[in-house]
């Protein structure tokens, strides 16, 4: 499985990728939401994106508007992972079109287990 990591502080995306990674997944970096959307241009289309919601150039609620208007990127499971954490906030990430949606500060098994619950752990991640 592949994931698009898109985050604007390095340090996240590394936390992000280092547990997608023990999870089985490949993974793919981006600094904003624009940067993500060349990326995805470029293909393959990953299976997952965990998207902060606060970035410059473009934030992760925007990435997620036109993700959802891209018939190609329909197939990508969209999660948001922020900051954001008012239930309006939810609201909106979820009725743009993010599918989970993940607070920071989190751990390790808070992840996953929002990947257990989207159907996107793989197999050798589930044993």
């Amino acid at each position: 499985m592949r994931a698009l990591v898109i985050d604007d502080s390095r340090t996240m995306r590394r936390i992000i990728v280092r547990i997608l990674h023990g999870l089985g997944f490949e993974t793919v970096e981006a600094e904003d939401g624009r940067q993500a959307l060349d990326l995805l241009a470029e293909g393959p289309v990953p299976d997952l994106a965990c998207v902060d919601w606060n970035m410059p150039v473009m934030d992760g609620l925007t990435f997620v508007v036109h993700a959802r208007a891209d018939r190609s990127l329909r197939g990508m499971t969209l999660m948001m992972v922020t900051t954001e954490s008012e239930h309006a906030q939810i609201v909106r990430a979820l009725a743009a079109g993010a599918h989970e949606y993940l607070v920071k500060p989190f751990g390790a098994d808070d992840l996953r287990d929002k990947l257990e619950l989207l159907g996107l752990l793989p197999v050798e991640a589930t044993s």
